[in-house]
């Protein structure tokens, strides 16, 4: 190979930089090394002005950086700074005449590859990124850089002071520790090892160096009626403009300072509410930064789906969001992102009241097996709350929808895989969640007799048992079905009607603009209220002749269809199937067995008698209190046949991941 030629004759301290895609010409190895590298993981790309081959004469001012001969650590610290604050370590070409011989035209002849012409797209580009590193930043590369390059202790060749760092605190987010016991680990850790060097002593001085790294988040106040967000022009208000209460605490005086009894002081300094909000764009940024995560970005591009759909780029929706937005899809570096959202419990106590909700973003180009990981989630909001938000999360979600919207026009960021500056694009794809979240993001009611989101006024529902069903399935079903005729399986009757039309973004936008809706929880709702007295609705006079369907099925308009995109997005909301699938299952296995998830009870049963079917399940007539009713199949009921099913249960073999679900059933 003529690189090996001619890196015989540059050797310095008998070492050479390795041009292989791993190392990149960071590191340094003997000349045999390097052509097994080269070997094993090809040629670097990039490199093709073999700038640092030149006779020993003629770069006698070029040496091994010390930080190289010496590594501390068994992480990549420094590829790690450098991808965070876009730093190139290479020397620079000097002016001085080159080797014919090791040209860039003759090593482009023998070496020569075009990214753009294998990928085939087109995309505008700019020279190699210049550096934008502020003073401030660079003062942050150089701290960083120095914990990197010092040892833990005098001859510690495992950890530098910044990785066993970054080691401790990614301990405490997968163990979930507290930041009182993070201290205390870390007194113990100095007491037991006073050899360490200067190290953090607190989880606060730990901090201040982690924040160095950037990513980190704000915090915006809210109004404790999540009537508003102090954000954007209201971030100077003291009081919400909607319900008027004040931004602050209210602080109850202390004994004596006040004569009159439980009178509370606004205290300023100390928020209502507070929402945790982490920028999305420097998040997507840092993606392309990394060589390793920015060449994953693009693998959707030129893939084949093979009729099998695996990933969402298979999807109809992905295709026709291509057709329509052609200049969006032909860089395969334009960002397609998920939006899923849930509540819990923090406390991990039941008998808490409190509902905390995280917005997590995911990044659809990553391949399928790695877009899913917990790592290649984005958390983008985070809101606290003893209740959840309900309808009035898109007062969370503006600073999120601001992102969006600059990511749909394009901001500047820099290619690690190509080397070039180019303009990221990003678009919402669809969100993903599950029925109760589903009417939060998208503004239907999934609550009531219209409650299915496919069906909308056309949903044939009405009350069995003192429960709301939704019978209408079969509709979906071919014509010539034989399940459509069959009727004491079902409900008893038959079904002849056709599955509904989807109704088109625009004409959801077109609905939604008919409904009034404030946001907050100030107002006053009744403890019993019809569909129709909803407090979300505008019920002034002059909507009385405004369609009912219209005036009751849509809660609110959604934020989202701020997004210039999203009107005419053909898949915008997706429901979470294997939570749905837990649901039914628990359901189902409860009914079975006579567990306390049971659907089976006197009012479904006198239901059944009602509708004429399965008479054999009906209440019989000297039955006046049916306190044990399960299902009569073979007698389940009896408790060694309900044995016999748990251990049939128990050996059953299950998907990855189903069987931590059907554990808790």
């Amino acid at each position: 190979m003529e690189f090996l030629e001619v890196a015989k004759e540059t050797l310095l301290k008998g070492k050479t930089r390795c041009p292989c895609n791993k190392c990149k010409l960071n590191k340094w190895f003997d000349l045999g090394e390097v052509g097994g590298h080269i070997l094993f993981n090809g040629f670097y790309k990039n490199y093709r002005q073999w700038i640092f081959r030149r006779r020993v004469e003629e770069s006698n001012t070029l040496e091994i950086p010390n930080d190289q001969e010496n590594v501390v650590g068994r992480d990549d610290m420094n590829g790690l700074l450098r991808a965070a604050f876009k730093v190139d370590n290479s020397p620079q070409p000097t002016n001085k005449p080159q080797d014919p011989s090791l040209s860039e035209a003759n090593f482009e002849d023998e070496y020569s590859y075009d990214m753009h012409e294998e990928l085939n797209f087109e995309c505008e580009e700019d020279d190699e990124f210049p550096s934008t590193n502020t003073n401030e930043e660079e003062a942050k590369y150089k701290r960083l850089r120095e914990a990197s390059d010092e040892g833990l202790y005098e001859g510690c060749t495992t950890f530098s002071k910044l990785s066993f760092l970054l080691h401790l605190f990614h301990l405490k987010c997968m163990f979930h520790w507290s930041a009182a016991s993070f201290n205390k680990l870390l007194e113990l850790l100095l007491d037991a090892f006073p050899y360490i060097k200067e190290f953090s002593s607190s989880y606060y001085e730990g901090m201040k160096i982690m924040n160095d790294l950037g990513l980190g988040y704000e915090k915006i106040h809210a109004c404790p009626n999540d009537c508003m967000l102090y954000w954007g022009e209201f971030a100077g208000k003291s009081e919400c403009h909607i319900c008027h209460r004040s931004r602050w605490k209210n602080v109850k005086e202390k004994e004596g300072e006040s004569s009159v009894k439980d009178k509370g002081t606004c205290k300023k300094g100390v928020p209502a509410k507070v929402m945790r909000y982490f920028p999305l764009i420097p998040r997507l940024k840092r993606l392309y930064m990394s060589s390793k995560t920015a060449e994953d970005m693009r693998w959707n591009f030129d893939r084949k789906d093979g009729n099998i759909i695996s990933h969402p780029a298979d999807g109809e929706a992905w295709k026709m969001f291509d057709k329509r937005y052609e200049e969006f899809a032909k860089d395969p570096r334009s960002v397609r992102l998920g939006l899923a959202s849930d509540g819990f419990n923090p406390y991990r106590l039941m008998n808490t009241s409190y509902s905390t909700w995280p917005v997590i973003l995911i990044p659809y180009n990553l391949p399928s097996w790695i877009c899913m990981k917990s790592t290649s989630f984005i958390l983008s909001v985070l809101i606290p709350g003893k209740q959840g938000p309900g309808m009035d999360i898109d007062v969370y979600l503006q600073p999120l929808i601001h992102e969006l919207k600059l990511l749909w026009e394009g901001v500047d960021a820099f290619d690690a895989y190509s080397g070039k500056n180019f303009k990221m694009r990003a678009a919402l794809h669809s969100t993903i969640n599950d029925f109760p979240a589903y009417a939060m993001l998208s503004g239907w009611s999934t609550r009531g007799y219209k409650a299915c989101p496919s069906c909308v006024d056309s949903t044939h529902s009405y009350s069995f048992g003192g429960k709301i069903v939704y019978p209408g399935c079969r509709k979906w079903l071919p014509v010539d079905h034989p399940y459509r005729s069959q009727t004491n399986e079902f409900d008893g009757t038959e079904e002849h009607g056709l599955a509904p039309v989807r109704v088109s973004g625009t004409e959801v936008l077109k609905q939604q603009e008919k409904v009034k809706y404030v946001y907050g929880k100030s107002k006053v709702v009744q403890k019993k209220r019809g569909r129709l007295e909803d407090d979300e609705l505008d019920d002034d006079d002059d909507d009385n002749d405004q369609d009912e369907s219209n005036r009751v099925l849509w809660k609110k308009k959604s934020k989202l269809f701020e997004l210039e995109y999203w009107e005419h997005n053909p898949l915008r909301h997706n429901l979470d199937v294997m939570h749905i699938e837990k649901n039914v299952c628990d359901n189902f296995l409860g009914t079975l067995l006579d567990m306390r998830k049971s659907r089976d009870d006197k009012n479904a049963r006198l239901a059944l008698k009602k509708l004429n079917i399965k008479s054999h399940l009906w209440p019989q007539s000297h039955q006046v209190v049916l306190t044990t009713i399960c299902l009569r199949l073979h007698t389940l009921c009896l408790k060694k046949r309900k044995k016999d099913f748990l251990q049939s249960y128990k050996i059953l073999k299950f998907l990855m991941g189903m069987d931590l679900i059907c554990k808790g059933v």
